[in-house]
């Protein structure tokens, strides 16, 4: 067998099964992160918090779509396995339809990818509908969204109390008979994102909602133990390298100053003799 034909396929959209087997998903912002990961997950999101964990801003708001692309396209080209799906970011698919189409369509041009995400609920039903009919696969965010911080008073749990639970329900309900592939839900109680779990057709990925969720996905960073400036409650970091790196760039920076390096002989061997 060739070693192009013993390569495993990358998975689809439709490879993200409701029930059985939960569904891994984790971001990935780069090249490298995304060689890493691809062989332990279903699918890789490239998501706008790279505004946070990468570029230091405090809100995922000014990321702007030549970022996504650029930075989908470089997981695109470090993973060979998982889906990959990519964000879209705030203002490039609340004006509506049409352009959330032209968004969308340089997404998957421009980067390869498979699918994008866009947060919304029943508000945001027409645009996915439109997209889908016109090819282009679509995961839905409800219950906490980022994008939406200033007009909800910050990060809240979401599903609390009787008309917050029938909101992110019928929001739920509205994505799905869109016809999004899958549905995320983040920051959302447990037995709310349970119930819509029930609930709803496509499978259900959890970010702080509840195990019984068809999959989860966490941003990376939070496992890795690498972004400390807010690591919210439900994250299980699995590895604390932040303090790796630190100590090795210190002890870098002290064989410098005290010039323990060696010469271009030790790394590449002695020069040729005349």
């Amino acid at each position: 067998m060739s070693a192009q034909a013993s390569q495993k396929r990358r998975r689809g959209v439709a490879d993200l099964k409701k029930g059985g087997t939960p569904i891994v998903g984790l971001t990935a912002y780069t090249a490298p992160i995304a060689r890493l990961l691809d062989p332990h997950v279903d699918f890789l999101l490239v998501g706008d918090s790279l505004g946070m964990v990468l570029y230091g801003f405090a809100s995922t708001l000014p990321v702007t779509l030549d970022m996504m692309i650029a930075h989908g396209a470089a997981v695109m080209r470090g993973s060979s396995q998982a889906l990959v799906v990519v964000d879209l970011p705030f203002a490039s698919y609340q004006e509506g339809p049409a352009q959330a189409f032209r968004s969308a369509a340089r997404v998957l041009a421009e980067t390869g990818a498979a699918a994008v995400k866009l947060e919304g609920g029943r508000e945001m039903a027409e645009t996915v509908r439109f997209l889908v009919e016109r090819g282009v696969p679509v995961m839905g965010h409800i219950g906490l969204k980022p994008q939406s911080v200033h007009a909800t008073g910050g990060f809240r749990v979401q599903g609390r109390g009787e008309d917050q639970a029938k909101r992110v329900a019928a929001d739920a309900t509205a994505i799905a008979a869109a016809g999004a592939f899958a549905l995320v839900i983040e920051g959302t109680i447990e037995s709310v994102a349970r119930a819509v779990t029930a609930a709803v057709p496509i499978p259900t990925i959890g970010i702080g909602a509840s195990p019984a969720c068809d999959g989860q996905i966490l941003v990376t960073d939070d496992v890795l133990g690498l972004f400390a400036e807010f690591t919210p409650r439900f994250v299980r970091r699995y590895a604390e390298l932040a303090p790796l790196i630190s100590a090795a760039a210190a002890a870098y920076a002290a064989d410098v100053r005290a010039r323990r390096f060696p010469g271009p002989e030790h790394c590449f061997g002695a020069p040729p003799q005349d």
